[in-house]
């Protein structure tokens, strides 16, 4: 992983018009230009980290992370308890050609632990879409449990979606 940089506005541009990769991430009947991938990845992102995903030093992807205030929280039915550190997470493979190889779990896998060991979170919590089994599998794989349905959350090709919020719960010792 590194830090997105304003040079890699190309690639989210390139990925983000791929319908492939549409069809899970924001939708086919949103492709981005130019403009909308400046408006969305690189405007008012103070708060959130953005980052390129690599593997074998080839740029495949991006992930984001990011705290959940208790505002947000409310707003799906999260309680968050005093002292404690909840962050929120995204991410897309944007070339196909590294889907099906693993990387997605081991991606995963490092974002649990340095989130937990390098930053002190103690719930991660990510939205996939209720149809994308795909993903869902791949978060219980690696910890994630389903918390709760949330009805008509996400717009995604002219519809409004169900999604499930799922967290991955740090155990404490």
């Amino acid at each position: 992983m590194r830090k997105l940089r304003p040079e890699d506005a190309g690639l989210l541009e390139k990925w983000l018009s791929d319908q492939e990769v549409l069809q899970y991430y924001e939708g086919r009947d949103r492709p981005h230009d130019a403009e909308l991938v400046q408006r969305h990845f690189y405007e008012n992102k103070d708060e959130v980290h953005a980052c390129i995903i690599q593997y074998n030093a080839v740029d495949i992807g991006y992930i984001q992370y990011y705290e959940i205030k208790s505002e947000e929280a409310e707003e799906v039915g999260l309680a968050i308890h005093p002292g404690e550190l909840v962050y929120g997470m995204d991410q897309f493979i944007g070339e196909a050609s590294y889907w099906n190889r693993g990387i997605g779990t081991k991606l995963l896998e490092f974002m649990i632990r340095y989130l937990t060991r390098e930053c002190g979170v103690d719930r991660i919590i990510m939205d996939p879409q209720e149809w994308n089994q795909r993903a869902i599998h791949v978060y219980e794989k690696v910890g994630f449990r389903k918390v709760k349905l949330l009805s008509n959350h996400e717009w995604h090709e002219g519809t409004y979606r169900d999604c499930w919020l799922m967290e991955f719960a740090v155990q404490k010792e």
